[in-house]
């Protein structure tokens, strides 16, 4: 199946000139309202916490920084949330706090209806140099099924005042499969969405998640759930109409002018190192026997208390060894077009190479120069794909093998 919006943020695997890079991921949890999809660690009711939790994030930052636990940053993601809330100033706050390599990338997740051009020459002042908009669809009776509030003359005019500002790398970001969508109103969604000529486009499957107000509903009976073969055939015409627009995709659900990927998410699918600043935010951090992937408490408020008390705002971890850092390698470097490359070992009898031929017998993969890389059925099925070869690996006792870039 593809992807879901949970599963957005991921990565293959990273060489040691990618390791050198390093990201800081930033939470803001605030909203002006919740979407009925959504399951994010986001509130509508603590605006009153705003500068507090600002002023955590900046202490925090700072005390990672001081303790050599934060390097010059290669790109930096605000995500939330809404983090476009943050006034020009307020955003610059965190920051300034974050120490950024020269040409460091600086993302800012935004809602259409809650930038103009003042407050993005503010942003791009302090250092935002990239803008994703939560466009979701073009199409009134769409947005109004997933509790959106903005319409597309508001897109329209955040581009523009994105453009205006001197910010020049704007990715749109993009939900298909909602129930009552038809084929021509997603189509109707993508012409409009190039027409306003972005760099980046991420399109994502519907997904209901459950405690949602749409997961409720649906359990309820009272909406219908997304179909499967509606989403395949929506994901279909993004490849075709993106690709055809000069926009290749480079992971499974998303889709850029070459050279304009989104180099923050390519960190994730490399499995490269990142900070976490902000509730709820997830790290990463590589070590010589085992990796740490780890998150930050989830409420504003247990945040901003760890931070003013000087306890540690992480509320767990995962420790991956090296088995488990394969297996992760493998499937993110499987959703991208960089695909994996077959290591020596593989020998033509081999559990391995027999669930390689299998699939590439069902047009699910190609193997050219040797690398792996999935077709397009095969990205409707990335999962299932990656859970096969893996079963394959097993059998080979594979593990061994560097998860170093030479995959």
């Amino acid at each position: 199946m593809m992807e879901s919006r949970s599963e957005r943020r991921q990565g293959a695997p990273a060489t040691e000139s990618e390791r050198r890079e390093w990201g800081v991921y930033v939470h803001i949890p605030f909203c002006s309202a919740r979407c009925d999809y959504c399951d994010f660690a986001t509130w509508t009711d603590r605006a009153h916490l705003v500068d507090e939790y600002v002023d955590a994030c900046v202490a925090h930052a700072r005390a990672q920084h001081d303790e050599g636990r934060l390097p010059d940053a290669t790109s930096v993601f605000f995500g939330g949330g809404t983090p476009s809330l943050l006034p020009g100033p307020t955003l610059a706050r965190i920051l300034d706090a974050i120490p950024r390599a020269e040409g460091a990338e600086v993302t800012v997740e935004c809602n259409p209806d809650s930038v103009d051009e003042e407050k993005l020459r503010d942003y791009a002042a302090a250092g935002v140099n990239r803008v994703s908009f939560g466009v979701q669809s073009m199409r009134a009776h769409v947005l109004l099924a997933l509790g959106r509030t903005h319409d597309r003359d508001n897109v329209a005019r955040a581009v523009a005042a994105a453009r205006a500002a001197g910010i020049d790398r704007v990715n749109l970001d993009l939900i298909y499969g909602t129930p009552g969508e038809s084929v021509a109103d997603w189509e109707a969604t993508l012409t409009d969405a190039l027409a306003l000529d972005p760099e980046h486009v991420s399109a994502y499957a519907l997904t209901v998640e459950p405690g949602t107000p749409l997961g409720k509903a649906v359990a309820a009976g009272a909406r219908p759930a997304p179909d499967d073969d509606d989403q395949a055939l929506k994901y279909e015409l993004a490849d075709d109409v993106l690709t055809a627009s000069g926009r290749p995709w480079y992971e499974i659900s998303n889709w850029a002018r070459p050279g304009e990927e989104c180099r923050h998410n390519l960190l994730y699918w490399r499995q490269g190192d990142y900070a976490a600043i902000g509730c709820a935010a997830h790290g990463h951090a590589s070590g010589p026997e085992y990796s740490r992937r780890f998150w930050n408490l989830r409420t504003p408020e247990r945040y901003v208390e760890a931070i003013r008390t000087g306890v540690s705002p992480e509320a767990g971890e995962e420790r991956l060894d090296q088995q488990e850092q394969v297996a992760e390698a493998l499937t993110l470097a499987l959703r991208t077009r960089e695909g994996v490359k077959v290591w020596p070992g593989d020998a033509d009898d081999s559990p391995v190479a027999s669930c390689l031929d299998e699939m590439s017998d069902l047009g699910l993969l190609t193997r050219d120069g040797g690398r792996v890389v999935l077709t397009r059925p095969g990205r409707l099925v990335a999962n299932d794909v990656s859970a096969r070869l893996l079963r394959a690996l097993d059998d080979l006792s594979m593990w061994a093998a560097p998860a170093d870039g030479t995959r």
